[in-house]
């Protein structure tokens, strides 16, 4: 299970995942986490910290922790991230990835994940708020931390379904739903799971989870060969739609499609 943790920094995210990690190491379930953090605009270093809030992950076997520096790449994720996802899916049953959280730029982890958890902070804003922000578009569940601070993280959860009953999503059958949590106390985190199984088994059996990933499989190779050969790299084997006809024409990894396709263009352009 791939889930995307984003969110304004101090909403508690990384206190939130620690407690969720906690809770399914409980049952027995293991755990891969991929930290992304903002990188200096001065120096390109980054202080990494999100570990230090994650505690459970100390001296725990079942748990992997790698922490990622976004450097200068916006999306709210590090250029590894993908690659880091992939292998550590292949080893663990639960794979977190938590983004830089620095505002609405940050859509680029629903395309690395099945499901994407967006944590919200009492008292962050109304509903016209969250609409302008561009946050009620993308996540598939919501949750308000710190519901220990009682009237404001009820409020914040009302201006939340309020928004999302006002705003523009893609139609889909699954609405996201809006939980109140406290990573302080616990409260909430077993429902909250609950609702991220949910939200998997529904894409399983609607067919939404194997279009997803396609969907961001194509994206990421559309990307990466854009970066490095440019539009005239990609004019060079006939442009986007002959490179996504390419794309879905095999099914090999979303590195092999940018290896294959790569060496066309390589081709195309020696040429």
């Amino acid at each position: 299970m791939r889930i995307g943790v984003t969110g304004a920094p101090g909403a508690g995210k990384s206190t939130l995942l620690d407690a969720l990690v906690r809770t399914l190491r409980r049952r027995d379930q293991t755990v891969g986490v991929i930290a992304v953090d903002p990188s200096s605009q001065r120096t390109g270093g980054a202080l990494l910290g999100d570990r230090i809030r994650m505690r459970s992950g100390g001296g725990d076997d079942g748990v992997f922790i790698r922490s990622m520096a976004a450097r200068d790449r916006l999306g709210g994720v590090a250029e590894s991230t993908r690659a880091a996802v992939t292998i550590l899916a292949a080893a663990f049953d639960h794979v977190f990835v938590e983004t830089v959280g620095v505002g609405q730029s940050e859509g680029e982890v629903s395309g690395l994940v099945d499901t994407l958890l967006f944590v919200a902070n009492p008292g962050s804003g109304d509903t016209l708020q969250f609409m302008k922000a561009g946050i009620l578009e993308l996540p598939d569940v919501f949750a308000v931390n710190k519901a220990d601070t009682g009237a404001a993280a009820e409020r914040t959860a009302r201006e939340l379904e309020a928004g999302l009953r006002l705003g523009e999503r893609e139609a889909k059958s699954w609405e996201p739903p809006v939980r109140l949590v406290s990573a302080r106390d616990g409260t909430g985190i077993d429902a909250l799971l609950e609702t991220l199984d949910a939200h998997r088994a529904h894409a399983i059996e609607s067919g939404a989870l194997r279009a997803h990933r396609e969907e961001g499989r194509e994206r990421f190779v559309l990307q990466a060969l854009a970066q490095r050969y440019g539009s005239f790299g990609i004019a060079a084997v006939g442009g986007v739609d002959a490179i996504r006809e390419r794309i879905r024409a095999q099914r090999d990894s979303a590195f092999g499609a940018i290896a294959r396709l790569g060496a066309a263009i390589e081709g195309a352009l020696g040429a």
